[in-house]
């Protein structure tokens, strides 16, 4: 399903509510590059959505610091900050790596065979270079991975974390083989988790979120 035709799909159901979910998504996925303006009328004939719509979308998305907001010019989407950036990347690191005692206690099987899927699927669309739709699946495995934690106020404060930098699309992922190197890791996480090796489970998260230098 195009990002056009989920849109319509979202729209019969709450239209509000959708709309500030898939512009958060189009964010994190790069359709809005860092800095671009996003001009109201423009983002009503993307989505098909009202003036009203838009506004109250773009004012969820300012509050929750997704975008920012110039006077007398707009909304855009953040530059780097690399300050700012590097603090978020602690912070997660923080939290997924002190969450693994709980993926490991809690961890059920039908969650293993999920992300399996998810890191499976991750490596295949790498031959699509289709890097929206690639980008989503990243982000449901990552999802999928913490919510073995039990703990679902987890997943959702680190999804807004990653909403406050710039999406791989646009900064760690400038290089096909750091692509593949996400990919490689994925497996490593589930293989960990499947094994309950705690350490090498924190290990490769921290390695991963820090996004070191391909190997390839």
């Amino acid at each position: 399903m195009t990002t056009w035709e989920r849109w319509k799909a979202l729209r019969r159901r709450k239209p509000s509510k959708d709309l500030t979910d898939l512009l958060a998504a189009d964010i994190r996925a790069g359709v809005f590059s860092p800095g671009s303006w996003l001009k109201q009328i423009e983002l009503q004939r993307r989505y098909d959505a009202s003036r009203s719509e838009i506004r109250k979308t773009l004012v969820t998305l300012f509050n929750k610091r997704i975008i920012r907001y110039e006077q007398n010019r707009g909304y855009y989407v953040h530059h780097e900050d690399g300050a700012s950036t590097d603090e978020i990347r602690d912070i997660r690191i923080m939290l997924e790596t002190s969450a693994v005692e709980f993926m490991i206690r809690n961890v059920q099987q039908k969650q293993l065979h999920e992300l399996h899927a998810l890191a499976q699927k991750f490596v295949d669309q790498i031959q699509t270079d289709r890097m929206t739709e690639i980008y989503e699946t990243n982000i449901a495995f990552h999802a999928a991975l913490l919510a073995t934690s039990g703990n679902g106020s987890l997943v959702d404060l680190v999804a807004e974390l990653r909403l406050r930098t710039p999406p791989a699309t646009a900064s760690q992922w400038a290089r096909l083989a750091r692509i593949k190197q996400s990919g490689r890791e994925h497996f490593e996480m589930v293989d960990a988790l499947t094994e309950k090796d705690e350490e090498r489970l924190k290990s490769v998260i921290r390695a991963h979120i820090e996004q070191s230098a391909p190997t390839d």
